[in-house]
């Protein structure tokens, strides 16, 4: 915190910059030696939680909660015992320690407050008592941030200016009035440079608060862009926005996808293999709930991390590929980096498998590997691989389904084995539900009892007691 503290008042950056500590804040104390440091903002989450009755069995993971907090269980959420009053007095409590130490050195603000180290000093007391602490000097981390730029500001004063106003997404907010005002389908084709951060977002906004979360209908808005996106590209994108882009991305392409279709390939008029060269970066798809995203090309790390419901198709991935997803269906038509589907929960992924060592670059702690043979996925890995045809005109896409039968065997489905016991239960219950109502239909009721029909056509449901 000190060193940050120094960093920004030294280069003119601290008013510009609201800085936040936390771990380990119990008391006020803790505050007020935080804030001399030069933090303005501080985060509290163990304390509070104790306040509340945490007892700090650390079973938050396992949904057995003793006292009701970290748990669904409803028998154990009956446990919780905690109550607003509890956390405000907690605050109220630190706020007014916090006030006596203030008056005790001085200071009216927290403003005040703030990087004003050279109210700290070492206690001799704590050096004498331990050898190992003699030779430690915090003279650098006590040097007060004022004597290396004495006339700059100590504290946040004013607000960042993140050049919204300056961002593509105007210029396409006013493109798509028709869409926005009257559900006309429009098609916007501009240029876009790596400073054009998250592209789409804006867009998004605007059709959100208009229609809300089912959006428009798809490829209402469609948008298409020419040249190398910046980071955030497509993030957040709601439903009937497709973005189109025709060349490469940052990190994070489709972050939070929210129903969108996001479309990317090399220049058309580019001689390298589309497959053997990264097209988008890091951590696409981070986190994305819903939509479509199809990459002619490579993906760098980190591809669909935390995925819980977008599809996507892409011609190959670094490392660190699934990891942590939770839902969606991702198909990769090459080669994968090492750890992939690390801590994958749910979901589906088919990996073509070209060189057969995919086995080798799983993680296999969650996931079992299946050849495709059931009717669904490959019906389903059809499909996929012909909507990133239609969209990208991948050529290794035409080249797959031109001998789909020949090079099926090659294709590796990964399926968490939590989520496969889950949909196979779903599945048995949905068909024990359809041969109990056949039943039903028939004339039997296992609850009711045994439906006789009458020789005058009247039929009679004779109910049975069970003693």
């Amino acid at each position: 915190m000190a060193e940050t503290h120094q960093t920004l008042v030294a280069n003119g950056l601290r008013a510009r910059v609201v800085l936040q500590t936390d771990g380990q804040l119990k008391i006020g104390r803790d505050v007020v030696i935080a804030c001399l440091l030069g933090a303005e903002e501080f985060g509290f989450s163990t304390a509070p939680l104790i306040a509340l009755g945490c007892i700090m069995m650390r079973k938050c993971h396992t949904n057995t909660c003793p006292v009701g907090i970290a748990t669904q269980d409803p028998v154990l959420r009956e446990k919780f015992s905690g109550k607003p009053e509890h956390l405000i007095n907690f605050f109220f409590m630190l706020a007014e320690e916090v006030r006596e130490i203030m008056s005790q050195l001085g200071f009216r603000t927290i403003n005040e407050m703030v990087g004003r180290s050279d109210m700290l000093e070492v206690d001799p007391d704590v050096l004498k008592g331990n050898e190992k602490l003699q030779n430690i000097d915090l003279s650098l981390i006590l040097k007060p941030a004022a004597e290396i730029s004495p006339e700059a500001v100590q504290y946040c004063v004013e607000k960042q200016d993140h050049g919204l106003d300056k961002a593509l997404d105007n210029k396409l907010i006013a493109s798509s009035r028709a869409a926005l005002e009257k559900r006309f389908r429009v098609f916007i084709e501009t240029l876009i440079k790596n400073t054009d951060r998250a592209v789409g977002t804006m867009l998004s906004h605007e059709v959100t608060k208009l229609f809300r979360m089912p959006g428009l209908p798809p490829d209402t808005i469609h948008v298409k862009l020419n040249g190398s996106a910046g980071q955030s590209f497509g993030a957040f994108l709601c439903p009937g926005v497709t973005l189109e882009l025709e060349g490469d991305s940052n990190d994070y392409v489709g972050k939070g996808l929210s129903g969108g279709k996001i479309v990317v390939y090399p220049p058309r008029n580019s001689r390298f293999i589309p497959q053997d060269n990264i097209v988008i970066g890091n951590v696409a798809l981070y986190g994305s709930t819903k939509g479509e995203a199809y990459f002619n090309g490579m993906a760098a790390e980190r591809f669909c991390v935390r995925n819980s419901g977008a599809q996507a198709v892409v011609e190959g991935i670094g490392d660190h590929g699934c990891e942590y997803m939770t839902g969606g269906t991702v198909v990769i038509l090459g080669k994968t980096g090492r750890n992939f589907a690390a801590g994958m929960s749910g979901g589906i992924a088919y990996v073509y498998d070209v060189d057969g060592m995919f086995s080798t670059r799983c993680n296999h702690e969650l996931v079992d590997l299946y050849n495709v043979d059931e009717e669904d996925d490959i019906t389903t890995l059809r499909v996929m691989i012909e909507q990133h045809r239609l969209n990208t005109e991948s050529v290794l896409a035409k080249d797959i389904l031109s001998n789909f039968e020949d090079l099926l065997p090659k294709f590796v489905k990964v399926f968490p084995r939590d989520y496969k016991r889950v949909l196979d239960n779903m599945k048995a219950e949905k068909v024990a539900k359809e041969a109990e109502q056949k039943m039903r239909k028939k004339g039997w009721d296992k609850k009711a009892g045994e439906m006789i029909k009458a020789p005058n056509g009247i039929s009679v449901i004779t109910k049975v007691n069970l003693v």
